[in-house]
């Protein structure tokens, strides 16, 4: 018999003797959390724990058990002569992992451990399949990154003080970002995930058919236009903490479904983003850390304002040596990038060329800039969206936010002259034909929008997976997603 059947041979057992082995409530009353802090005012006092066991050590007439729930581990103490011959005997059909209730009053062991002397027990949940292996110490262990990717579940339970902290992290760095948002008048807005055209990236999208419309939808790649619809519409400060989803690898700081803050208000500039951006990001920081200054890869990161500002041609130029502004066409820029040894992708544009440029300087663990820094003054054909920067011909309002070499957000003064933002649709449609798959379409809803009037605007877009990756130390953006996307194990 293997040990699932085994289990099920037990949990056929309790149910044989008048226990249910999935029952249907539980009468829990305290958490272990809340005994250990209190166990002072708390002992003596009849309660009932529940949690999963972890331990169990049965010594004849006596067992002690080890049980954990969402706030701690505490100790329960099982008596033959408290409980019964029949009660105690119950004990043999637990298992690790098992979710079990118990009432019973509070004590110190000789060792000085607090435990629960358990006047009576029942099971919640049998477990039917075991918790992995146990390591050096008597913990469980679960190392191999695939199988806690994939199955998160196992990875919470057996690396519990690593994986926690990580994902609490992430719901409070949300939290304080609504609570900062909100503070500065922005009004949480929710737009359409399955969009019939998609738009406010470059990036290629999924495509999904809806049976009662009878045409395809993309799930969106980021929610920018339907925001800017809503200040078009006379919201001036609007915030959406949207998933997107793009068609595209999949490596350490990306994944497919991912989670961004895009936010707009009416009557800004990028400047003026640049401003709340480096206010809210410290806010967060030290909200969640207790600090501004955090530790990432090795790199201690003030993130408290002002941050780094450079303009990318700068950047560009002193870290590889070419000033794009030189060469003004892609074969020129090409050539010049082949002569000094960088990858030159045959399909993409000028504009795509400058940003492999970028990448080569400001991410992954080689970056030159470590930040917190704003990029800043961006080609003009590679922002679409942006508005030109004044006195200028091929130059927008834009900057990109970088800390410990990574992107956490990017941001324009928004373009709202509408024929403007035809003409440079028109030219990214040139550009898909001429293969860049993820140049964006011409939108003429979204045009239309804008030809009833948008007020100048400054608009930011920040990912939420990577700013939880520079607060809590992580290199890979799979250990801030709980269940992120995967190849199928075959493939593996």
């Amino acid at each position: 018999m293997d040990e699932r059947e085994d289990r099920i041979a037990k949990a056929n057992a309790l149910r044989e003797a008048g226990m249910e082995p999935y029952p249907a409530r539980s009468h829990r009353d305290h958490t272990a959390g809340e005994v250990v802090e209190r166990f002072d005012e708390l002992q003596g006092r009849s309660l009932t724990l529940a949690g999963r066991i972890m331990q169990l050590n049965e010594m004849g007439k006596a067992a002690f058990v080890r049980i954990e729930d969402g706030s701690a581990r505490i100790q329960l103490y099982f008596k033959r002569d408290t409980l019964g011959p029949e009660a105690f005997g119950h004990i043999k059909k637990l298992d690790i992992g098992d979710f079990i209730e118990a009432t019973g009053t509070l004590f110190r062991t000789r060792t000085g451990e607090k435990t629960l002397h358990v006047e009576r027990f029942h099971v919640l949940a049998k477990a039917l399949l075991p918790l992995p292996a146990k390591g050096v110490g008597g913990d469980l262990k679960l190392r191999d990154p695939e199988v806690r990717h994939r199955k998160r579940y196992l990875d919470l339970i057996a690396n519990r003080d690593e994986r926690m902290p990580v994902f609490l992290a992430r719901s409070r760095a949300l939290t304080a970002m609504r609570a900062f948002l909100d503070s500065r008048g922005f009004i949480e807005v929710e737009t359409p995930i399955l969009q019939p055209l998609y738009g406010g990236a470059t990036a290629r999208p999924f495509i999904t058919h809806h049976n009662a419309l009878n045409r395809d939808f993309y799930l969106r790649i980021a929610p920018e236009l339907y925001l800017k619809r809503l200040i078009v519409g006379g919201f001036e400060q609007v915030y959406e903490i949207a998933r997107n989803f793009r068609n595209e690898g999949i490596d350490h700081t990306h994944n497919n479904e991912f989670t961004m803050m895009e936010c707009y208000q009416a009557y800004a500039d990028y400047e003026d983003m640049m401003r709340l951006v480096e206010e809210m990001y410290s806010s967060i920081v030290k909200t969640v850390t207790g600090s501004t200054t955090i530790t990432y890869q090795g790199r201690r990161i003030d993130m408290s304002p002002p941050w780094g500002r450079v303009t990318l041609r700068e950047a560009i130029a002193e870290h590889t040596g070419i000033d794009y502004e030189e060469f003004p066409d892609r074969a020129a820029l090409a050539a010049e990038m082949e002569r000094k040894g960088f990858h030159v992708d045959p399909r993409l544009a000028r504009g795509r060329l400058i940003d492999d440029l970028k990448d080569v300087i400001i991410k992954g663990p080689g970056a030159k800039l470590t930040g917190p820094v704003f990029l800043y003054d961006y080609p003009l054909d590679l922002s679409p969206l942006a508005k030109l920067k004044p006195g200028t011909t091929n130059t927008v309002e834009r900057f990109q936010a970088y800390a410990g070499g990574l992107e956490l957000g990017n941001a324009f003064t928004e373009l709202n002259d509408p024929l403007d933002q035809r003409a440079r649709f028109e030219d990214q449609a040139r550009q898909r034909a001429g293969g860049d798959e993820e140049a964006q379409q011409l939108d003429e809803d979204f045009i239309e929008a804008l030809e009833t009037g948008m007020p100048p605007t400054g608009g930011f877009g920040g990912g939420i997976d990577r700013l939880v990756m520079l607060l809590t130390d992580q290199d890979n953006i799979r250990e801030v997603i709980l269940f992120p996307a995967m190849r199928p194990p075959q493939d593996d």
